[in-house]
């Protein structure tokens, strides 16, 4: 295989690719990766197990490409896997790579599959880069990722004939039986949309080592563009000396926050009064209580008794159950808080335990705990929308689940039509909402503490935990947070009831 010489250093920093698309980002995040690593905010439980569910998709993808190998050496083993990559790309029987190590002009990748295909006129062996995400269309960031790594592939002398994205088709039904890969990802050449974006790339990776040899971070303030493509785990360390009420907290269009900023305004306080708000915004800004004339008509709506509703699901990334599709969203269990007109309050849950579908005995259970009477209080539109793909999925269900559907009450439009308190912050989730109107009862003392995590904890007790002590400890953490977002929906409707009057 021809190498062809590196460019003169620029600076001592290795990139990668990551490191690349995060200089694409923000110049500051990248300097701060590479100088102050320790200042980052670690991911939480929920986007860790986004970035697991991606490493999952990618091994699966390997089966798309059999005879393939593994370079096997880590991340952090640099060294050994382009050694272990060049011993590889001897032996021309190899169909496929996985994982193969290159280096280039400082830069540094790692590809999910080089896949051979043939051989050019000089007896060259040709090759195809996929880029395998568990994303299931194309984002201009994906573009990003495939111009790097093209470009050093093509820098250490590969003939590249063409640059591929492998991702997620959410149109494959699983038959229940074998998973057709080949339906499961889609496979798109992406060789004419990335090969005009190659020569940017030298003067982009000039532009970064140059920065990188600063004796300190890029002046860039924090804005919209810390969270697009990727949330930045710098926020935090870029905004510690914002004043508490500064003008990016305002809820609302992005527009309003830009013109404000172009008016010289830093905090929600100095809004000028003939800028025009949104209801929302306005709120925030005065800052106090408010208490709508409407309140206590739109509680008083209610018929006893009142159910309070609340569904935890997963969207499994690869189908489990016959006649699913990948991340088709599947309720995994409910939790209903039943109050009596007298105020007595009962509890009914269901949780399923096991790796079957779900979905039918769910149901069932659900109808036989709501029954024909009382209004079902929810917090937004996800309960109505899970009940209505419930029914589109069991017609012998339907028509008593169209009958739940219809005595639905969102407690979520109550409150941001007609009630807001300073603690809010602009935000109307019950997270935000709970421990403002209610501060004896919160999620702190929880396990988990938020939906993303449930679902993920789910996925990991059906499929993954074999330890049976592990997994009683799951089971019981989801059963107490799916309760506990019930209860909070009693306690609110009966604190508004005390501040309406």
């Amino acid at each position: 295989m021809l190498i062809t010489p590196e460019p003169a250093a620029r600076s001592s920093y290795r990139l990668s690719k990551s490191r690349y698309l995060s200089g694409l980002q923000c110049h500051k995040r990248l300097y701060l990766e590479i100088h102050a690593p320790a200042l980052a905010t670690k991911p939480d439980a929920a986007t860790q197990a986004i970035l697991n569910m991606g490493t999952d998709i990618g091994e699966l993808a390997r089966e798309r490409f059999p005879g393939g190998r593994l370079v096997k050496a880590g991340y952090r083993q640099s060294q050994e896997a382009l050694d272990q990559t060049a011993e590889l790309l001897q032996d021309p029987t190899l169909p496929a790579l996985f994982e193969a190590a290159f280096q280039f002009d400082q830069v540094l990748i790692r590809v999910d599959v080089l896949e051979r295909v043939g051989v050019n006129e000089l007896g060259q062996p040709t090759w195809r880069l996929v880029e395998v995400k568990s994303s299931t269309k194309l984002k201009a960031t994906h573009l990003d990722d495939l111009t790097i790594q093209s470009y050093v592939l093509e820098g250490v002398g590969l003939a590249l004939v063409d640059i591929c994205l492998m991702h997620v088709n959410t149109q494959y039904v699983f038959d229940g039986r074998q998973l057709d890969l080949a339906q499961l990802f889609g496979l798109r050449s992406l060789n004419e949309t990335v090969r005009p974006r190659l020569p940017e790339v030298p003067s982009r990776l000039a532009a970064m080592h140059t920065m990188l040899a600063e004796m300190s971070a890029p002046a860039i303030a924090p804005d919209e563009h810390c969270h697009s493509p990727y949330e930045c785990p710098f926020w935090a360390h870029c905004t510690q000396e914002k004043p508490p009420r500064w003008i990016y907290h305002l809820p609302g269009s992005s527009k309003t926050v830009t013109l404000l900023r172009e008016l010289g305004v830093e905090t929600i306080d100095d809004i000028p009064d003939h800028v025009t708000l949104t209801p929302v915004q306005r709120r925030v800004k005065d800052n106090r209580e408010w208490i709508g004339e409407g309140l206590r008509a739109a509680l008083a709506k209610v018929r006893y008794p009142v159910h309070h509703l609340d569904f935890e699901t997963f969207m499994p990334a690869v189908p489990k159950f016959i006649e699913t599709r990948p991340y088709q969203v599947i309720p995994t269990q409910w939790s209903n808080h039943i109050e009596q007109s007298d105020g007595t309050l009962s509890h009914a849950e269901y949780l399923c335990q096991d790796g079957r579908d779900p979905r039918e005995e769910l149901t069932v259970s659900l109808l036989e705990s709501l029954g024909q009477e009382g209004s079902i209080c929810v917090y937004s539109s996800y309960e109505r929308l899970i009940l209505e793909r419930l029914a589109e999925g069991f017609p012998s269900l339907r028509k008593d689940l169209k009958g739940v559907i219809a005595r639905l009450w969102d407690l979520h439009v109550v409150i941001r039509d007609h009630y807001y308190h300073p603690d809010f912050d602009g935000s109307y989730s019950i997270k935000a909402v709970l421990p403002a109107v209610v501060p004896s009862l919160s999620y702190g003392d929880l396990a988990i503490r938020d939906g993303g995590v449930a679902a993920c904890e789910y996925s990991r007790m059906i499929f993954t935990v074999s330890d049976w002590i592990e997994k009683a400890q799951i089971e019981e953490a989801l059963l107490r947070y799916c309760e506990r977002d019930t209860l909070a929906m009693v306690e609110l409707r009966r604190e508004l009831r005390k501040r309406a009057g």
